[in-house]
């Protein structure tokens, strides 16, 4: 066991664990921010993308002595510009079916949208490349997405 403190969404939370402990656990249940979730614990469904310094990382696989000093921003921290554009756009689109992967969702949608103001479809499926959906709600993410890039045009 190690202590860490962790920069999360502004804050510092001490936590307590082995080294190679994922920082999902960390987050989850030494910090109490449960909004990220477990999905595949490879690092391959991105229900787990947090932000680590602004970049979308997969919390699962990436080991909590990694992190050092960097922030994490998870889905209840996010709060540029970009992010809010895509939440409202969640909704007014209807795109959450079961919910379960929407915070990696948007998190790296967010991210897209902060790297490429202006997304082509194929560039949403490449920055989405590895954000599984269950339920196959890929086109309203798409739609989802070009409709927050369109509302941060103004």
């Amino acid at each position: 066991m190690a202590a860490y403190t962790l920069k999360i969404n502004g804050g510092e939370h001490r936590v307590d664990v082995d080294p190679q402990t994922p920082l999902l656990w960390a987050i989850r249940d030494g910090a109490g921010l449960t909004g990220t979730k477990y999905g595949c614990g490879v690092a391959q469904c991105g229900a787990c993308t947090v932000h680590v310094d602004g970049q979308p990382m997969r919390s699962c696989a990436l080991p909590v002595s990694a992190v050092g000093t960097s922030e994490i921003t998870t889905i209840e921290g996010i709060k540029s510009r970009e992010a809010q554009a895509v939440q409202k756009a969640w909704v007014a689109l209807d795109v959450p079916q079961c919910g379960y992967c929407q915070s990696g969702q948007i998190m790296s949608a967010a991210s897209l949208l902060e790297l490429n103001p202006k997304p082509t479809d194929n560039d949403i499926d490449l920055a989405m490349n590895g954000n599984i959906c269950r339920c196959a709600t890929y086109v309203r993410i798409r739609a989802a997405i070009h409709d927050a890039a369109k509302s941060l045009e103004g």
